[in-house]
């Protein structure tokens, strides 16, 4: 049976005085992949080694199945961790790095032939067991290190940016198999990464970390839609959320948000989830526009629509192009204002072109400029 890892109040504080993991609860189900994502300093792996054992904690409780183990040895927590840097033996080849730790619990032969032998041919690396790790590619190697956790049969797997080695074409091809294996194997696992997109497409639910201090977790698609924060809103997704300083206003009908010359009416829709908007009427706030909820004005349409403004950046991507306008106005002494947006492939924009931006009314987020908290967000996308 796979053990679910409970983390209650956990602190980790460093002798210099440095919090490196705060007050942290968080709940890693039976069989489930609970992704850890932040940028660097965020606690990420340190929390992933309170959990195996090699960091000793300040304050809390960690639980692995029933067990409390804050004081089990690492040895003795049936976990398995999976390295950045693999850990590979290099005196011995793969079939020995495989059965080491089985060899150490003085397993019979037969049993660890039969283990390593199964686990290779999940990851297709029956061919190289006789072989050392100088004579690998990297993809062999993370599998080798793989393959090396999952002979253990542990009651759960700790994976700490076990792919940040590898090339973009490979990471890629990783990534699914650690997926498919996961739900093979049906294994706990508790993963650490600073990429946003390895977090997004792997995880059954992901921990948005920052400064030591859990900030949202959540499964991908509701981060995605209803972050709880800007840092979470900015964090998740690629490109970032356009988050801009705005003011709300109102006319008899309507509740306006207004930033620069642009003034959008904030839907029915949006007002009836977000009643408590209408109370800040007259307040600033900060507005999130999702690039992909940005589009150009096209020919033909009104000339004053939107906001206009100066094409300073372009990305080709070929399904759509992302596009950096900055946008001029706001004020003697304001900062430009460069909006992201995503535009379809036939765009004929280039670099110091004008051109008209205008922003989905139903799809924009608002948060309070002193807390940084959300205030009103979009329906889910269907």
């Amino acid at each position: 049976m796979n053990a679910g890892i409970a983390l209650e109040g956990v602190t980790r504080r460093f002798g210099d005085g440095t919090v490196a993991v705060r007050d942290l609860t968080l709940v890693v189900e039976g069989g489930e992949l609970v992704v850890i994502v932040g940028p660097s300093g965020s606690g990420k792996s340190t929390v992933l080694r309170t959990v195996a054992g090699l960091e000793p904690l300040t304050a809390g409780r960690i639980r692995i199945g029933s067990r409390i183990v804050n004081d089990v040895p690492p040895r003795d927590r049936d976990v398995a961790m999976v390295f950045q840097n693999y850990a590979l033996y290099p005196h011995m080849n793969v079939f020995d790095n495989m059965a080491f730790a089985l060899q150490l619990r003085k397993l019979p032969d037969v049993e660890i032939r039969r283990r390593v032998d199964a686990a290779a041919g999940m990851l297709d690396i029956g061919d190289l067991l006789h072989r050392r790790p100088r004579e690998l590619s990297g993809g062999q190697r993370q599998r080798v290190a793989m393959g090396r956790a999952i002979v253990r049969q542990p009651a759960a797997f700790l994976m700490d940016e076990p792919l940040s080695n590898l090339d973009a074409r490979l990471r890629v091809q990783m990534r699914r198999e650690i997926v498919a294996l996961r739900r093979r194997l049906g294994t706990t696992t508790l993963y650490v990464t600073h990429d946003q997109t390895e977090a997004m497409t792997m995880g059954d639910r992901v921990a948005v970390m920052r400064a030591g201090v859990l900030q949202q977790m959540d499964r991908p698609r509701a981060l995605y839609d209803r972050p709880r924060n800007v840092f979470v809103a900015g964090f998740i997704g690629s490109p970032a959320m356009n988050v801009v300083a705005a003011r709300l206003a109102s006319t008899d009908t309507d509740v306006i948000v207004a930033f620069r010359d642009h003034r959008i009416s904030l839907p029915p829709a949006t007002m009836a989830r977000c009643p408590g908007v209408r109370s800040r009427v007259g307040r600033e706030v900060l507005l999130g526009i999702r690039p992909e909820d940005v589009a150009e004005v096209g020919p033909g349409s009104d000339p004053t629509a939107g906001l206009s403004g100066t094409v300073v950046a372009l990305e080709p991507h070929g399904a759509d192009t992302l596009v950096d306008v900055e946008i001029a106005g706001g004020g003697q002494g304001s900062a430009p204002l460069v909006l992201s947006a995503r535009m379809r492939p036939d765009s004929r924009a280039r670099c110091g072109d004008t051109v008209r931006l205008v922003a989905a009314a139903e799809r924009l987020h608002l948060f309070d400029p002193m807390t940084e908290e959300a205030l009103a967000w979009p329906a889910p996308r269907p």
